[in-house]
Parts: C-alpha cells; sequence; structure tokens
C-alpha cells in the first residue's frame, strides 16, 4: 500500500525533529521533508507535492493563517493544524478550520508528551486527513463570515426544549457544524454536540459559532439546561452527558475513562440521549473517522428518536457516519445542506 507522505512546517526544530520520528514509526506514513516556515515548506512544495501537511499558526516571516488561506485557493491539500495553548493561538486555529484545516489539535509541550498515550491522536489525525475529500476554496468562502446581532437572550425566561437535538462528528465537523447551525432558526429545539477536539479549542470554536449563527452557541457547563435557541458543546477532554429532571433537561460533565479513545465521546452523548430523551430526541451524526456515534446512535433509533447520518458525497470523512448506516442506526441519510431543514420540520 502506497505509504501517507507527510510535511511538517513548523519553526521549532525540537518538534519537527519529534513529529518526524514519530509519524515515521507507522508504517503507513512517511515524512518526505520538514520547513521552519512556509517560504521554505513552499519550496518543498514545488519539488514534491505531499499528501498532508501538519502546520503551526505562529511562525515567523508568514504566519500559518496566511499560509492555509494560500494554499487552500491555489493548490489544496489537507492539513492538521497543531498549535500551542495561547490564546491568539487557539483563536488562529480555530478560523484556520474555517479555511479548510481538516483538524486542529494541540502542540505538546515536550517530547515526553508524544509518549505513549497521545502519540495516536496525531498519527490518527494525519491518517484521516489523508483521507479527506478537500476542495479549493474561493475568495469569498476565505472572507470569513458577518457577525450576527442577536435577540436578547435570557436563560430565566427561557422555555425548556421539547425535543433534544444531539449531534455528533470528528474530522472535518468543525465546518459541518457551523453549516448545520447557521441554517437552524433562532428558536430551534435545544442543541447537545459532541465533536472531537482538544481542551480549551472547543472554547474558541464555541465563541467563533456564537458571533455567526442566529442561535446561541457556548461551550456546555456542567449543570447547563438545554432549551430552545441554544448550542451547547462538549469541552475538549470532558464527556457530556444528557440528564433529566421533571420537564427538564440539562447536561452533566465527568472526567470518566475515553471511549472509542475518545473524550469527549459521540456515544457516551448519544447513549445518555437515548436513556433520558427517548423518542424526545433527534440525533445527528456527520463527517469523521473510526466508529464513534454509531453504537450510541443506534440505541436512540431503538428509543424511538429521529437519527440522521450526513451522506457520503458531503463527508469529508466518511468513516463515523458509514458505521452508524451499516448498524441500521440512521433513519436517513441526508446531504450535509438538507439535514438542517430536515431536523428543524421535525415535530
Amino acid at each position: 500500500m502506497k505509504r501517507l507522505k507527510v510535511l511538517i512546517i513548523d519553526d521549532s526544530a525540537v518538534i519537527r525533529r519529534a513529529f518526524t520520528m514519530l509519524l515515521n514509526q507507522d508504517p503507513d506514513i512517511e515524512v518526505i521533508g520538514t520547513a521552519a516556515d512556509p517560504f521554505i515548506a513552499a519550496s518543498k512544495i514545488a519539488e514534491e507535492v505531499p499528501d498532508v501537511i501538519t502546520l503551526d499558526v505562529e511562525m515567523p516571516r508568514m504566519d500559518g493563517l496566511t499560509f492555509l488561506r494560500k494554499l487552500m485557493s491555489q493548490h489544496p491539500i489537507p492539513v492538521v493544524v497543531i498549535s500551542s495553548l495561547t490564546a491568539k493561538a487557539t483563536e488562529t486555529a480555530i478560523l484556520a478550520m474555517e479555511y479548510g484545516a481538516i483538524a486542529v489539535l494541540k502542540k505538546p509541550e515536550a517530547y515526553a508528551d508524544l509518549q505513549p498515550d497521545a502519540a495516536h491522536y496525531i498519527i490518527d489525525a494525519v491518517k484521516s486527513a489523508g483521507k479527506a475529500r478537500i476542495r479549493r476554496k474561493t475568495s469569498d468562502e476565505l472572507q470569513g463570515h458577518a457577525l450576527k446581532v442577536k435577540k436578547p437572550y435570557s436563560e430565566s425566561m427561557a422555555q425548556t426544549t421539547q425535543k433534544v437535538i444531539a449531534v455528533g462528528a470528528s474530522t472535518g465537523g468543525t465546518e459541518a457544524i457551523l453549516e448545520f447551525l447557521k441554517a437552524m432558526p433562532m428558536d430551534a429545539d435545544g442543541i447537545v454536540i459532541v465533536q472531537h477536539m482538544p481542551e480549551v479549542f472547543t472554547r474558541s470554536f464555541a465563541e467563533r459559532l456564537n458571533n455567526i449563527c442566529d442561535i446561541t452557541v457556548k461551550e456546555a457547563t456542567h449543570g447547563d439546561t438545554v432549551i430552545r435557541g441554544r448550542a451547547l458543546i462538549a469541552p475538549g477532554n470532558k464527556h457530556m452527558e444528557l440528564k433529566r429532571s421533571g420537564a427538564r433537561y440539562y447536561v452533566e460533565l465527568n472526567s470518566m475513562d475515553p471511549v472509542n479513545r475518545h473524550r469527549p465521546s459521540v456515544d457516551v452523548l448519544f447513549r445518555s440521549v437515548a436513556k433520558y430523551a427517548g423518542k424526545n430526541a433527534v440525533g445527528v451524526i456527520m463527517t469523521g473517522m473510526g466508529a464513534d456515534g454509531a453504537a450510541g446512535l443506534l440505541e436512540m433509533k431503538n428509543a424511538g428518536a429521529e437519527t440522521v447520518a450526513q451522506d457520503e458525497d458531503t463527508c469529508v470523512v466518511f468513516g463515523m457516519p458509514r458505521e452508524a448506516i451499516k448498524l441500521g442506526a440512521a433513519n436517513k441519510t441526508l446531504p450535509l445542506g438538507r439535514v438542517a431543514d430536515y431536523v428543524s420540520r421535525l415535530k
């Protein structure tokens, strides 16, 4: 089988060496080069085009975001952003996903952080990117989104949702979730979301969605009520479960062991929704590598929930939806652009 050719772009020589050693340990991956900045990277791409690029966002001479914009408008290549957790770098990394990056990962603070538990996240992300469907971004798409002016919002006055919409996604999911939430009406049923993403990044992701979408979007906190007009995104490194007290739905967060190697896990969320919301729920499984969420979606369907899988043509990686469909967990398979309208019409 052809090995996946990877180019590493990072201004840290230590990180370049560490990532090279890590990725070359996998028999399916070959690091064909490294670059300290985007100008060096451009010359190396001219010599040999990689299948995947790992990209830092804070670099000298040209920042990673500028490089990504140019790359996606001229010569799209799957990109995995690996960023530090400074406030600026985190916000930039989230914006990078809007510009076409396949995944965003937390940069290890030391080589020891790559051994061995965290290493598979980087390897899995690179392999997912290698399977991703990408396309050239237009200039309009690269200009960002206008900010939304929302109606005054008061949680104390909001009615408890009658239905709960549960969404799970991984590779390619940030853009899929953005498209889905942008199309949801301001009074949409309460939404709970698991997107595989490291801690801290989920907060910036939620804040960016909140500035773009008509509905309110926030990173979930322990005990948050699920209410109309709001989407709660599970924090990175925390499982999120739906609970119910009388007519009130709310979420609980925990640090139990990873499920399907993920925390948060889509299966953990979906199983709790099946248990506490049953037929008053809608489950949506979106683009992503692996099988997380497939079994949980089947539990939701068996509990009477309506269930939807994103179709292959609109997925960046048709892994999680494929596994759900194979299990018979999806009542409907729809292109991404039709999911929000379909879900909004369910009564």
